[in-house]
């Protein structure tokens, strides 16, 4: 049995019966991998059910050939084959191979509603590689760990048998079965920062220590043990320093050191799916906390903001200004579902009549009764006001909304995005906060049925 076959049934040995999904450009490392695994099944020795995927980027004049290529491997090898055509398109501050690389695995992803093993044929000079591009970003830990042997994508399993074998091993393979397979230009060109580092950098470094790709790989493995014990004490600063699932306690952040407090904030980030941090925006990060409980700092990272409010730091999403919008809602209707801006929710608005037998203005959290508007009243939904002076259902005594709001405490980023209702130009209630007591449902007889609202907001 060859190194690569020994390789491959020492990783599926851990997911029988799992369905396999290969990932097949056709390039030497797949068309190995394929091979192998082809041999493997005809010799009955895995009984996992295998899609062969070939993703066509459209990026080459060579992508038809590449995609009637793998056609014809696959016929060859008696093996189902499923072709999928992606759309990359140029995005800034994002390299073109990183897009289509998230195009691939996005496409992998989608063939089977159940979870499966994704195989690729990464090696062990491709860890090399990865390791080198991360020292040049300048990467920690995380970074430079490299590629895993297997890690979880969404429902699927990721997995790279071929990492402990490298790449003169996989064309020894090909060689001696007499394989063909297809070469992408692309890997000339020493543009791309891969490239220049496969074939003008490693072979200095091989010509000088014959064995280099073997240490590298070493050190990125110790690099992904410190990590792991990163991520172990992130996790019990985490037990200290969480506010709720979007924040973090400003009064326990204080007591971690510099180092700490970044570890915590790129494992929360993590936690969160988020881009991580410059050491520059850590920084300012970090001098939010000395900031005062009424000032309201932000720093933004990636496609999300940190922001400080009073006791906490909360990650929120990069809202857009949603202050110019509203909408006039139509009572004709039985019921009427409003869609809001920018992932705000929806509301759902009806007519109907107070059938409590005591003031019952809040039905549940996200549900409201509310008097309904005289005939010919003008309703609408609108987040812009002119600080009106009003009365909630809970107050005593009337204030601006701008000062209500500010009693409930809700953060300045989240007063922006209230949706409130308006008969005419008056204002009526907060949705998801107070209902003006004027608006409010009274107690009625039985017999006696009042005209209402019921405003449901489901965010």
């Amino acid at each position: 049995m060859s190194l690569i076959e020994s390789a491959l049934l020492s990783a599926m040995s851990k997911y029988a019966e799992m369905p396999l999904i290969v990932a097949y450009s056709g390039g030497v490392d797949s068309q190995v991998l394929l091979h192998a695994l082809a041999s493997l099944k005809q010799k009955k020795s895995f009984l996992n059910p295998i899609t062969v995927c070939h993703v066509n980027h459209g990026l080459s004049e060579n992508a038809a050939q590449w995609q009637n290529f793998a056609e014809q491997q696959c016929q060859q090898m008696n093996l189902p084959l499923v072709t999928c055509q992606v759309n990359v398109q140029a995005q800034a501050q994002k390299s073109l191979e990183a897009l289509a690389r998230d195009a691939r695995y996005a496409a992998l992803q989608s063939l089977s509603t159940s979870p499966s093993v994704i195989l690729t044929g990464h090696h062990s000079d491709d860890q090399a590689e990865t390791f080198l591009l991360a020292l040049k970003r300048g990467s920690g830990l995380k970074g430079l760990s490299s590629m895993a042997s297997s890690v979880q994508q969404g429902k699927d399993l990721l997995v790279r048998p071929l990492l402990d074998i490298s790449r003169a091993d996989i064309t020894e393979y090909a060689r001696k079965y007499g394989l063909t397979w297809v070469e992408d230009e692309s890997n000339l060109d020493s543009q791309f920062d891969r490239n220049f580092i496969r074939n003008t950098i490693m072979p200095l470094l091989v010509k000088r220590w014959p064995s280099i790709a073997t240490t590298i790989n070493r050190s990125g493995e110790h690099c992904a043990e410190g990590q792991l014990l990163l991520d172990e004490l992130a996790v019990e600063d985490l037990k200290v320093c969480q506010y709720d699932e979007y924040a973090l306690s400003v009064k326990a952040l204080k007591k971690l050191s510099a180092p700490r407090f970044n570890n915590l904030i790129r494992y929360f980030l993590t936690l969160h799916h988020c881009l991580m941090p410059s050491t520059e925006q850590l920084a300012q990060l970090h001098q939010q906390l000395s900031a005062s409980n009424d000032k309201n700092p932000a720093v933004k990272v990636g496609k999300h903001y940190f922001r400080r409010f009073k006791d906490a730091i909360y990650l929120t999403e990069d809202f857009n200004d949603v202050s110019y919008w509203q909408v006039e809602v139509d009572l004709s209707c039985d019921s009427e579902v409003i869609e809001l801006p920018d992932n705000v929710g929806k509301l759902n608005v009806f007519v109907t009549s107070d059938e409590y037998s005591g003031n019952r203005q809040i039905i549940n959290e996200s549900e409201y009764q509310i008097l309904a508007p005289a005939q010919g009243q003008k309703v609408t939904i609108r987040f812009k006001h002119d600080n009106p002076t009003c009365l909630p259902d809970y107050r005593n005594h009337s204030r601006s909304l701008k000062k209500v709001i500010q009693e409930l405490n809700i953060p300045p980023w989240q007063r922006r995005r209230i949706p409130f209702l308006y008969y005419d130009d008056v204002f009526v209630a907060a949705i998801g906060y107070f209902v003006c007591q004027a608006y409010t449902v009274k107690a009625s007889l039985p017999e006696i049925s009042e005209p209402s609202l019921t405003v449901a907001w489901h965010q």
